[in-house]
């Protein structure tokens, strides 16, 4: 894959950055660059490989898989500057 300068105008504008005019070359560059590193790491042979879930490999202890509301509503509000009935109050921002 290569990315030119029109590639990165576009990802520019769709993560909402000004990319200026005189700095998309060097950026295409720079993405060309890790894009082609990227692309090395599929070269290497990873078939004898066992997926790795935990790198301590240690299992973590389970709990019951139960719904709750973690029990925690009043430690909660305490933080809040304004509660009514157990909720947060905020300003209204729609009219």
């Amino acid at each position: 894959m290569s990315v030119d300068k029109d590639t990165v105008r576009k990802i520019g504008r769709l993560a909402r950055i000004h990319v200026p005019e005189e700095s998309q070359e060097q950026i295409a560059g720079e993405l060309n660059h890790i894009l082609s590193w990227v692309e090395q790491l599929g070269e290497v042979d990873t078939s004898d490989v066992e997926p790795l879930a935990s790198v301590t490999g240690h299992n973590l202890p389970m709990r019951a898989d139960r719904v709750t509301d973690g029990e925690k509503a009043d430690d909660v509000l305490k933080n809040a500057p304004q509660s009514a009935s157990g909720f947060f109050v905020v300003p209204k921002v729609v009219e």
